[in-house]
């Protein structure tokens, strides 16, 4: 399913299981991936969501072809260069194979390949970024959940289910609390330019 409310082509979408008006996804999942997606009514909480340039946290079970070693790991945790620069350093461990839902379809098994899963996350949100990190190291990804953002996880959620909650993005920082004895020089001049 895409991760969107529309398309042209006539793939799965979001309006198949969102009946909620004015939502918008804050970010997105690729095609072949799985897992929770945020979806909000708020302009200003979808950009801090999405924006690379808060690190918003965002941990993904990752099942990988072979057994990374710990030293396959470190790299990841110490930032490794992909073709677009290097990644940040990233929180990995092996895991055991998490109690998920079924996949479809069905991620392929090889009886002479083994697979492992690891817990990864990263504060940055680039295209297909895990995949192309596991693969980087020697691992290439099989299946892909992304399994939490910042503090919202998919935890207790069936595919295809959703829950609201009512969150506030911050707005502006609190204002200064003035020096004794400052004198205030009136009110400053409005200005059309935005930060």
């Amino acid at each position: 399913m895409l991760s969107q409310f529309r398309d042209d082509q006539g793939r799965r979408t979001l309006s198949e299981f969102i009946p909620q008006p004015d939502v918008y996804p804050a970010g997105r999942l690729d095609w072949d991936s799985e897992g929770l997606l945020l979806l909000t009514d708020d302009g200003s909480l979808q950009a801090r969501i999405s924006s690379p340039r808060f690190h918003l946290p965002k941990t993904y079970l990752v099942l990988v072809e072979g057994e990374p070693g710990g030293s396959d790991l470190q790299k990841l945790r110490q930032g490794i260069t992909l073709k677009d620069g290097p990644t940040r350093p990233a929180q990995v461990e092996r895991i055991d194979a998490p109690p998920l839902w079924d996949r479809h379809p069905p991620v392929r098994s090889r009886k002479t390949v083994t697979d492992s899963w690891l817990k990864l996350t990263i504060d940055e949100g680039r295209n297909r970024q895990v995949r192309r990190m596991t693969a980087a190291i020697g691992f290439p990804t099989l299946r892909l959940v992304r399994w939490q953002i910042g503090d919202w996880s998919v935890e207790g959620l069936a595919p295809g289910e959703w829950r609201a909650s009512e969150v506030h993005a911050p707005s502006r920082p609190a204002a200064r609390p003035r020096r004794p004895g400052h004198r205030s020089r009136g009110p400053r001049p409005k200005s059309s330019a935005r930060r």
